[in-house]
């Protein structure tokens, strides 16, 4: 008997499973698990997916497209405005250069806030932003031996033997 009620069941929850959910401009896999899919998105990690269904009082296990529209849109209005809901050391944005506040950026925000700030170091001229320009490593690393990007440096052995080939065989001619 528990395999019929399982297959009666599962028609009835494909048919209110909600295969996308949109958060911050972009779309999330309702398939899955609340955590993992909040997880997914830009500005969110594991550790803050577990604390926005916390703090929804969802279980964070449940599938996301099988919730009630209020347990999604309570999840969407906390990920959108988790700095209300989290203390400010908690938050990805931290006293912003022009406004000063402390925001938390999710989705496609936090990518276009990254370029802006990228493209202010370059017209300022700070030593980040020529780094930037110049298409170098801007935190510190090792560029002696590392981060090549122009061909193959060093010996080309394969093209000295048929070099040297070549040339023994148009002596000979």
């Amino acid at each position: 008997m528990s395999t019929e009620e399982s297959q009666d069941d599962s028609p009835e929850e494909e048919e209110d499973l909600q295969y996308f959910v949109r958060i911050g401009g972009a779309d999330l896999d309702g398939t899955k698990t609340v955590e993992r899919s909040l997880s997914e998105l830009d500005g969110i990690g594991t550790r803050t997916a577990r604390l926005v269904a916390e703090k929804a009082d969802v279980d964070r296990n449940a599938t996301f497209g099988l919730l009630d529209e209020d347990d999604i849109d309570a999840v969407v209005d906390i990920a959108e405005n988790l700095e209300d809901h989290v203390p400010s050391w908690m938050t990805n944005r931290q006293n912003d250069f022009f406004t000063g506040e402390t925001t938390h950026l999710v989705g496609t925000d936090v990518n276009e806030k990254r370029r802006h700030d990228i493209n202010r170091m370059k017209i300022i001229e700070s030593y980040k932003g020529v780094r930037h320009k110049r298409g170098q490593k801007v935190r510190g690393q090792r560029t002696k031996s590392t981060g090549r990007s122009e061909g193959t440096i060093g010996v080309n052995v394969e093209e000295i033997r048929e070099e040297m080939a070549d040339d023994e065989g148009g002596d000979d001619e």
